[in-house]
């Protein structure tokens, strides 16, 4: 079932989420300098290492954890958010690294066949490492084996509490940054499951875009680009 869930996790986290997927940043306009990330303007200031990204669901939208790649069955969530640290931010082009240090999801719920609700959704082993790549646009979030990316969905059924744990496939998560919206969309990654009764789904298939990204270090929150 697809989970309309919340991950990351940080899940997916940095993560950094609604253009679609595929969609690069825009190119840093002719004659502009600069770093990777921006704020203020593409080929703007450059975000200073040390500072803090956030960003949230687009109104209307949700996070989405389904079963499968293509069905509609599993856990949504109508909030969720991403907390990043900036570690570097080289000259463009470039790669910027951050680490992901909180991912969170809430206001969920599950259309799954015996389901009464769901109890939380739970970005395990944070911080991630991430990366974005300024000449592709993307952003990569990693596990290690000693903190794999993983998520625990907690959910009420007719048979009592039911905890399914998720890790992602590859231990990576990708998604896509875009400077139109100032967003970071993540399009069916898949996790795998880990633990859980024979009556979790056995794989989910993770969806959120999250915009628009901002520094919340600066004056003002300023939206950040990628260049």
């Amino acid at each position: 079932m697809r989970k309309y869930a919340y991950l990351a996790v940080a899940t997916i986290a940095a993560l950094v989420t609604a253009t679609p997927a595929g969609v690069p940043a825009a190119a840093t306009p002719a004659g502009a300098t600069g770093e990777v990330l921006t704020y203020g303007s593409p080929g703007g200031d450059g975000v200073a290492v040390g500072d803090i990204l956030t960003a949230g669901l687009p109104a209307g939208t949700t996070a989405n954890l389904y079963s499968t790649a293509t069905g509609a069955t599993g856990v949504r969530c109508a909030a969720s958010s991403f907390t990043a640290t900036v570690d570097t931010n080289p000259a463009a082009p470039g790669v910027a690294s951050e680490t992901l240090t909180a991912h969170s999801f809430g206001s969920c719920t599950a259309n799954v066949f015996g389901v009464t609700g769901v109890r939380s959704v739970t970005v395990n082993n944070l911080s991630y490492a991430t990366t974005v790549d300024s000449a592709t646009g993307t952003v990569t979030i990693s596990g290690t084996a000693e903190k794999p990316i993983r998520t625990t969905i907690v959910l009420n059924s007719i048979l009592g509490t039911m905890t399914c744990v998720y890790q992602a496939d590859g231990n990576t998560l990708t998604g896509t940054t875009g400077n139109t919206d100032n967003s970071i969309t993540f399009t069916d990654q898949q996790f795998n499951k880990v633990s859980g009764p024979g009556t979790c789904f056995a794989n989910g298939f993770f969806s959120a875009t999250y915009a628009p990204v901002v520094d919340t270090s600066q004056s003002g929150n300023p939206v950040v680009y990628v260049n």
